[in-house]
Parts: C-alpha cells; structure tokens; sequence
C-alpha cells in the first residue's frame, strides 16, 4: 500500500499508451491548499482483462447438431461462431478463427467431441471435454469442396463428400486421411453422360455398416457397397435431391425433392418409388401429377413401437401461399400438422429415445432453428405445443437501443421484479421438462446480485438477472402504452419526424435503491416510472409539455414556463406549476400555418390499467416550435431523494419536479452561462433558417465519416431531418465502419455549421457548489460537449406535506469548470476517498396508505455522505471526478483547485467512461473509439490498465458498452448477443470455476437385442471391420496435395478429462504417443545439434593448431 500526496504524484507515473502520450499534471497549488493524503489501494496487478460469457441468440445461424446421450445441442453460424447449450445455465461460445460460416456439425455421441465443417473446406474436432472447448485436430482440403459429413454412432470414420461427387474417408482420432475413397464415376452408372453433382447426404443403412447410400444433387442415390467397392443399387429421379432419410429397418428410404415431393423407395426396387408424395400439393381430380410446390429442404422418418411412423420435414409449400409463413410439417399416420414459425427455418432434428439407428426411435420432440429463434416442440403430446425456452434468447425480440449494467444491487430488487414479471409469463407450453439438460453448472463463487436492463426498439425495456455470469430475463415494461397508436397510414401527424420507432428507448436512467426509474425515447419524451406491488387504474395519465428553444433575444416570447434569464434565481417567489394535461395542447399551427406547440406522440386520454411493476408516473414530451421538431434528447438524469428529473439535448436544459408535476427549469444552453459565456455566438430564430433535427446517436449514417475527421471532437456530424435508428440497431443490418468518429454524447452542427453545444451529462450530488461554501448542499452539476461544466444549487423544500405545497428554488451557483472535449460522467469522493453516492430516497410501496409515524420517517431525506466520518466538518472537502471525451480531471471542493489531470487519450476520443468500485476502492474504468479498455486509479489517476480490446466497428457497440462494479462490463457484440466480460484480476482466476461443465460421464444405452430368431437366420444389424477396410495396411494412405493436416491448440490439454468409450481410449493413447514422439523429435534433433557443434568445434581446434605448430612462443 502506497501513499500518494500532491508532490509525489508524478513519480515514475507517466505511462505510455499506444493511443496517447498521456501524462499526470498535478497542479501547484498554495502551501496553505495541501491536499490531505488519500490511501490509495488499487494497483495494475489488480486488473486483467478478459472475456467472460456471451449471451442471446447465435446471430446468423448455419447449423445444428445434438448429442442424444449427453443432451447437448450445437449451433454453427455464418461467422465462425459455436454455441452450446446444456441444461439451463449451462451455456458455452467458441469461435473457429478462420470466421468461415460453419456448413455442418457433428457430435461424437457420448464421447465429448465434435466435428465442425467450414465453408472453407476444413474439418475440425473440438474437445468438450475441458470448460471451454478447444480444437484437437483440423484437416484443410486443398482441391476439393466439402458439401456433406456423416459420422455413424460408435465409429471412428468419417465420410466426407465433396462438390466433385467424390467422397473421402478421414479418421477422427488422427484426423488423417484414409487411402479409401469413393470415386463418383465408380458410383454413378459407366452409361450415365453427366456429372452427378455434388454430394447432399451420405449414411449408412442401419442394418448393415458395409452398405452406404450416396445422394448427389442431380437426384440419382446410389447404395454403395463397402467390401465389394462397387454399387449394389442406383436410384434415379429426375428432380434434385435435397436430403434422404432411412426407416429404421434398413429396409426402405425417404427422399426429398426440389419440386416439393417425397420419394419412398425400398432399397431392393431401384426401378421406381413405392410412393410419392407431394404433402402440400393440391390434387387434380383427373389423375394427373399435382402442381410443383417449393422444395421440401430436409425429410426426417422416425418410427415408435406403437404406432405410425413420424414423417418430418421442413419447406415444401405450394407456391400460391404468398406472404405464408415459414412451416414445419409433421405426418402422423393419416393427420398432417402444418406449424408455422415465425422466421424462416435454418434446420431441424428430432430428438430420439435412442442414439441407435437400428432401433425403434421413439421421437419426443424437434427442435428447429430458426433464423433468430430455438423452438423446441413436444410431439408426445396433442397439438404439438411447444416447450417454454429458458435461454435467454429474446434479447433481440425488438432490436436492442440502449444498454444499462448494474452490480451490486440491493439484494430485494431481484426476488421483487422477479415477482411482477412472472405474472407476464405466456400460457399454453408443454407441461415437460425442457429436454435439452446435459452439463452440470458451475460453482458460482460471485454471489451479489447483478442487473442488465435492456431497452429496445418497439419502447420495450427488459430486466434481466445477471448475477453469477447467468443471464435470465426477470421483468418486461413496455413504454408505448401510454400512447394512442396510429390506427392507419394516414392517421400519423404527430410521429412524423421518425421514419420508424418512434418510441425507441435512447437513454435509461435508474435509481436500484428507490427503484425509480426514468427513459427518454426517441420522438422526444420522458416517462417518469415507479415501481408498485399493486395494480392500479390511473384515470387521467399526467403529462407535461416544454417547450424548449435555441436562440437568443428571440422577438416572441416564450411560453409561461420559459424561465427568465439567468442569474436570476428561478422558480423564486412565484413559480408556474403547469397543471398535468391528459392531451397534447390543440394548438397545432402558428399564425403563419407552422407547426408550433405540439409533441411528437399523443398520450392516451382514457384511463389506463397498470399492473403491477413499473407504472407511470409523469410523461414529459418536448414539443415543435415554430414548424422545427424537438431534437432528441441527450442526457437525462433522476433523483429519488428531490424528486427532480432533468434532461438535455442540443438546445438547451430542462428541470422537473415531479412530485409537483412543475417545470422549474427550461433554458437554452447559453442561457446558462449568463454572463459567464466564453463563446462567441451569432443570435438566431428557429424560423430563419431551417434546424437539423437528428441529434444524438439515434441518427448517424455511419458511412460519411472521412478519416482525416478520426481526431476531431465528434460534434461535427451532418444530421438529416428525419430521426431514425441507426441501421444497424435494426435487426437485419450490421454495418461496419472503421472510420466511425462519433460519440455517445455526439451533439449535432447546425446546417450553416455554428455551434451547438448540447447538454453531455447531469449529475444530482450533495457537494460544494461554490468557492466559498462550508457544507455540501444539493446540487445539479451539468456537462456540455464543448467541455464545461455548470453547477446549479437546488433548495429545496422541508420534507412530508411541505415538499409538495412550497416550491423548489433552482438558482446558478456561477461555477464554471472546463476540460478539453464533451463530457461524458461525473461523480464525487469524500476525504477518504471513497465513492459519495447520490442522495436517494429508499422503495416503500406508494399505493398504499401508510401509519403516520411511518409517514414522517419516509419523507426525511437520508444524508448522503457514506464515508466513515459521516459527520461533515468545515474542514472536510470532497472531490470531484470528471471524465471527458479526452482527459480526466479530479477536482478538490470547495476550492475548485485541480488536483490531477489526466489525458486519456490524444489521438482518438472515449466512448464510455464510467466511476466504477473494485476491490474495496474505487477507479475510473474508460472505453476509447480506438479499441483500448483503460482504468485509472482515483484520486490521483495513475494509470492502471491500459489493454488493446476491439476496435470500434459499428455504432452498436459505442451505443451499448458500459461497465459497472466489481470489473464488470458489456456489450452487444451482434444484433442478438451480449458480450461480458471483467478487467478484474480475480473474477478472471474464479472464472474457471464458474463456467459450467459441457460433459459428464454417462453410460451409453444398451445396444437394441437383435432376437433368438435374427442371430440365428442371419437377420439384424450387420457390423463392419471399417479399421480393416480405411486402415493404411489394406487401403494404402491418401494423396498427400489433398488434404492438410494442422495439430489445434487443445491438443494435450484436450484429454485431462476423465473418458469413457473406445474413442476416448485410443485419442488418449494416441495423443500419448505424440507428446512422447514430440518429446523424442526434440531430443533426436537437440542431441543433432550438439554433435553439429562438437563436430565444428574440433574442426577449428585442429585448424588453429596446424596454424601455430610450427612457430615459437616469441613469434605468437
């Protein structure tokens, strides 16, 4: 533990960083001003950085794969991405470094290992058996494309197919080519003139290992015999195939077709189909053929003990359904189910009783992926309902706007949103358990309670519990109820200045303590919420409106409650509390026919229901003046303890009470200043020339940035009029821009490119808010994207009866502070150094009649100050911590000294930047646009941590990263992902126990009992010696050009898990052998090495002495 004072602040503590040359400038002050010392405990070997969990539904899925005895389920995306999913909780991501789409998976059944298929034809094998899954082994095909796997249950021999029609045999414990391979003009007939096409499926027939049938696309499947390498049958069609599927006998097979039929076969007539099908073909009466309908993509025949046969399949609809959405079909004996899914269908599986093909398969449910859905459905039971999923794969349910995370929260706040959000559950799943429960959690070692909140584009805002890196979705409240929908095209007036959304969450404000709760949306609007046990029936939903103007010594004036200029105090003697209104004024044009005085969004003026949860409070819309909409709102803060919220955007500032439902402060941002103002600027009417109306991160086109404007402050961002999301928060784009420079805060530059200086961050604290103050007092401190910051001192009323009769004096307290860059967060220290949260005033239930003495102790505001010296002296001071777009700053209070100062970065800007506690202290945790996670002790703002993460790609990532408590922090790494991860040192050493466990050792079912009878008259499953037939001795080794062999990273460490199984056995034998051979590779070529040189050595020892034989010690 070090102390650090003033003076020795700068030794050794300039650190390098590859983003700036960032230096500590403490400032000199008078001898009389020394700072008290402040232990500081936080140092760099307290952080290390790392990615924890990833959760939500795997963005632009490709394929799937299910292991039936381990209960495991695979997904492969288009990007490289796996996903596993156990039991619920138990949930894994890897990814394939290559980042080529994955075309197949396959599980080696109970074996804990999977081979994955690239687009880049590569095979790999990932291990499952260690926490987080590594690659073994991968096999680069040089000269051929790979289109299908198959991997039989208990083999160690997989059949690769390739785009030629070929197919290669490749052994999964060595991941080596065998010798065997299957020609495609062996298989098809001599006579046939045309290429096959590629492979689309290969299997063997489940009675028999040495028969393996062989689809290729032009529609002509051949059973090709092992032993004999030469084809028992040949199928023809004259329609391509798309998949094929065997009864379980062994005795006939299904094919799926591209004009939507389904062919029966038996495998013993290749002449004709026994049957076919077209299932959602119309019938003609005359006998002919039915209509084409669209191709049937994947067929699955799965038979049961008692009864028909399942016959399942995905596409197939006739081509009239237009506008008919995605089905999948389920053939039941003579009843045909048609279930339609809500996005198109990826692939399917059907679960099964048993991993054994010969056997009766009992299917009990399918699971299909969808194309940003799992649904699982439950086929024992009538109607086909579907299970209740417990993954948290909803988060993109409406595209995700906005981000929040919380740790350590009190501990009631989860069981209490837990409790209302259960009564939202929807009804009609299937009553049984969830059937994919493999794996085993991990030990979960954080036990306080962490929150997610999410908010979306429909207006929705989600609670999700994230504590012990689980994610599960807690409470849903959905903002646009107190709003009239538009009930056609033409009934919209108000919500114009939004192409779409127009009650997208931009910002979310929440106090976990009281449980307030404050959003702005995107069509200018704030709603107040608290929280309630009680459903109540609001009749009259109280609202405001401000209007809130850019100009200066404008002719008309302003509304009656536009505050007078500064530095008079305002809301003094006579305040204008605007009685609640139940509808938007009427005044819908000037004089001049512009649309002036009326708010994006028209409230409901019928009484409204609230159930239990969060319900309204007060809703507050900016309104349009003088025909210019209201630009979006900025910055937005809410304190419990005065029942103030505030907000800003880049015209200026506005303060409501809203236990009085008052405005007591609406200003333009210049205003503030009062006579302080240091800038320059030119008046201006909204009426003379037209204002951009998008400000804020909801607008910006990310394709217009210039890359010599990567270092400029991100206020010069040309905005059109329309307010709309940004294009890759909606769900289907994801845009990437590495020359994004924008900022959370980016303020907006008007058309004739004048200043806008837009309100950045608002901070409530008890503090010093002038030079010559000697106690803290409420106060409002306000950040601007020009880099200044204004204190505002609230007095405010005495609490019970009084605070809602007399009113709440707002008044400028003069101070002026200012950084380089837009400010980003504020927050303040006590003498101690540790963290002085805002006052707040704790939950108790509202909607019900309390004793008085209650009363009386409820309405009392808690002191604020947590420090261990609660009593506040004269001589105390505080300090307050400043993060800007560029620098930090820690000022000392009430002098207003600077007492350090660091610049973050010089060459690129933060994005977020936010006062976080870790480790019993406290740091300031910064995300720059340039990629680097950075942390900096406080006060002094050494530098502790500065790591390159990821480069900033996309809005989406600018508009959702946040950190919070105890090394937490997030992202949205996709449209449908959260990305976690820590920069605390020890959550990074626990995380390897928290981590669930994929694998678990389970005995593998018994084989199926082949009867007296079929032993003995030779009928039942057929085995095959395959070591026999692909092993090197009888098949010879494959063509070394064409496939590559490359050992993985996992390799040694792959085979520390306990195994069972013969596959197991002998990959741990094997890789044995290699580490040894490795071992002994090395000490062959060390022990060459020194022979080499024993071998030099001599040679220039026997030069030297034939040099000087012959001379004497004198000529030397």
């Amino acid at each position: 533990m070090r102390k650090f004072n003033i003076r020795k602040v700068l030794d050794g503590l300039t650190a390098g960083s590859s983003s700036a040359s960032q230096q500590q400038q403490p400032q000199q002050h008078p001898s009389g001003n020394r700072e008290p010392e402040i232990q500081e405990t936080l140092q760099s070997e307290h952080f290390q950085l790392c990615k924890t969990v990833r959760h939500g539904f795997p963005y632009q899925p490709s394929a799937l794969a299910f292991d039936p005895v381990q209960k495991i389920l695979a997904v492969g995306t288009q990007t490289g991405a796996l996903r596993l999913f156990g039991r619920p909780g138990v949930e894994c991501y890897c990814q394939h470094d290559s980042g080529a789409a994955v075309i197949q998976l396959q599980f080696l059944i109970n074996e804990g290992a999977l081979v994955s298929a690239l687009a880049d034809d590569t095979l790999h094998l990932w291990n499952l058996r260690q926490k987080r899954p590594a690659i073994l082994h991968s096999l680069k095909f040089c000269r051929e494309r790979v289109t299908f796997c198959h991997l039989p249950f208990q083999s160690k021999w997989l059949y690769v197919g390739t785009e030629r029609g070929n197919i290669h045999i490749v052994n999964v414990e060595s991941f080596t080519l065998s010798g065997y391979v299957i020609m495609w003009n062996k298989a098809i007939e001599l006579s046939s003139k045309s290429h096959p096409g590629p492979v689309v499926h290969i299997s063997d027939n489940p009675m028999d290992e040495g028969k393996l049938l062989i689809g290729f696309e032009s529609g002509t499947v051949v059973l090709w015999d092992l032993k004999s390498k030469k084809a028992d049958y040949r199928y023809t069609y004259d329609e391509a195939i798309h998949s094929v599927a065997w009864h379980h006998e062994g005795k006939q097979f299904i094919c799926s077709h591209s004009d939507g039929t389904l062919t029966i076969w038996n495998v013993r007539s290749p002449a004709k189909p026994v049957q076919t099908i077209t299932p959602h073909g119309k019938q003609l009466k005359d006998g002919k053929k039915p209509e084409p309908c669209k191709p049937i993509l994947k067929v699955e025949f799965k038979t049961t003990r008692s009864g028909e046969p399942f016959i399942i399949l995905s596409g197939g609809l006739s081509y009239d359904t237009v506008g008919r959405r995605p089905c999948l079909t389920v053939m039941h004996g003579k009843s045909t189910a048609v279930l339609e899914m809500d996005y198109s269908i990826v692939d399917f599986l059907t679960l099964c009783e048993t991993p054994y093909p010969n056997d009766f398969q009992e299917p009990y449910a399918v699971v299909v992926l969808l194309e940003k859905d799992l649904v699982l459905i439950d086929l024992a039971q009538n109607g086909y309902p579907i299970f209740e999923n417990p993954y948290p794969l909803s988060i993109h349910e409406s595209p995700v706007t906005c981000c929040e995370y919380f740790a350590d929260c009190p501990v009631d706040l989860i069981p209490a949103l837990y409790s209302v959000g259960a009564r939202q559950k929807r009804q009609g799943y299937s009553k049984k358990e969830w059937p994919i429960n493999g794996g085993n959690w991990g030990l979960g070692a954080q036990s306080y309670p962490e929150i997610i909140i999410t908010g979306h584009a429909d207006g929705s805002v989600k609670f999700w519990d994230a504590s012990a890196i689980t994610l599960q979705v807690l409470y849903k409240l959905k903002t646009a109820k107190v709003f009239e929908k538009s009930r056609s095209k033409d009934d919209k007036p108000n919500t114009d200045i939004v192409d779409e959304d127009p009650y997208a969450i931009q910002i979310i404000s929440w106090c976990p303590e009281s449980r307030m709760l404050c959003i702005a949306g995107v069509s200018a609007h704030v709603i107040i919420y608290r929280f309630s046990k009680q459903e109540v029936i609001t009749e009259v939903i109280p609202m405001l409106e401000v209007r809130l103007l850019y100009e200066i010594n404008d002719v008309e004036s302003p509304e009656g409650e536009q505050a007078p200029p500064l530095p008079t105090p305002v809301g003094g003697a006579n305040p204008q509390p605007i009685p609640p209104q139940s509808h938007p004024s009427t005044s819908s044009s000037s004089s001049d026919g512009l649309r002036d005085n009326v708010p994006c969004l028209k409230v409901k003026n019928s009484p409204l229901k609230q159930s239990p949860g969060y319900q309204t409070e007060l809703v507050i819309q900016l309104v349009w003046v003088g025909g210019e909409p209201p630009q979006q709102i900025t910055s937005l803060a809410v304190n419990s303890s005065y029942g103030l919220v505030v907000f800003g955007n880049c015209n200026g500032i506005a303060m409501v009470d809203y236990l009085q439902k008052a405005v007591l402060l609406n200003l333009g941002t210049i205003e503030l200043y009062g006579s302080n103002d240091p800038y320059r600027r030119e008046p201006r009417s909204p009426r003379k020339s037209r204002q951009p109306s998008g400000a804020g991160l909801c607008d910006i086109s990310e394709g217009t940035v210039v890359p010599e404007d990567r270092c400029k402050s991100p206020t010069s961002a040309k905005m059109s009029r329309k307010l709309s999301l940004p294009t890759d928060l909606k769900p289907d784009l994801d845009v990437k821009d590495n020359s994004f420079s924008r900022s959370r805060s980016s303020s907006v530059t008007s058309i004739d490119k004048e200043t806008r200086e837009a309100i950045s961050a608002l901070h409530f604290c008890e503090t010093f808010t002038r030079k010559a103050d000697s106690s803290p007092s409420p106060c409002l401190w306000v950040g601007t994207t020009l880099g200044t910051v204004l204190v505002i001192a609230l007095n405010l009323p005495p609490g019970g009866e009084q605070r809602l009769l007399q009113p709440v004096i707002v008044s400028p307290s003069g101070t002026i502070l200012r950084l380089k860059g837009a400010i980003l967060r504020m927050a303040f220290l006590d003498t101690t150094g540790c963290l002085v949260p805002p006052a707040y005033e704790s939950w108790r239930e509202h909607n019900v009649p309390e004793e008085k003495d209650e009363k009386e102790k409820s309405k009392k505001r808690r002191p604020v100050s947590v420090s261990p010296s609660s009593s506040q002296e004269i001589s105390e001071n505080q300090y307050a911590v400043i993060c800007s777009e560029k620098q930090a700053k820690v000022i000392s209070l009430p002098t207003q000294n600077c007492a350090y100062k660091q610049n973050i970065t010089e060459t690129s800007f933060v994005l977020r930047g936010d006062i976080v506690a870790l480790s019993n202290s406290v740091c300031l945790a910064c995300f720059c646009a340039n990629g680097h996670i950075m942390a900096f002790s406080l006060p002094s703002l050494r530098p502790l941590l500065d790591v390159y993460y990821l480069p900033l790609t996309n809005m989406r990532i600018a508009r959702t990263f946040c950190f919070t408590n105890n090394g937490q922090a997030l992202y949205l790494v996709s449209p449908t992902e959260i990305q976690r991860l820590t920069y605390s040192q020890e959550t990074c050493e626990n995380l390897q126990e928290m981590l669930g466990e994929l694998f678990t050792p389970v005995e593998t079912p018994e084989a199926p009992n082949r009867g007296f009878f079929k032993g003995l008259f030779g009928g039942g499953a057929q085995s095959l010696d395959r070591e026999e037939l692909f092993g090197e001795s009888s098949s010879g080794k494959a063509s070394r050009s064409l496939a590559q062999h490359i050992p993985g990273p996992g390799g040694i460490e792959g085979v520390k898990g306990a195994a069972s199984g013969v596959v197991g056995e002998l990959a741990r034998a094997r890789l044995a052998l290699d580490e040894r051979g490795q071992k002994l590779g090395d000490l062959e070529e060390r022990t060459a090495a020194m022979l080499s040189s024993a071998d030099s050595f001599s040679k220039h020892a026997h030069e030297m002495m034939l040099k000087y034989k012959d001379k004497k010690w004198y000529q030397f």
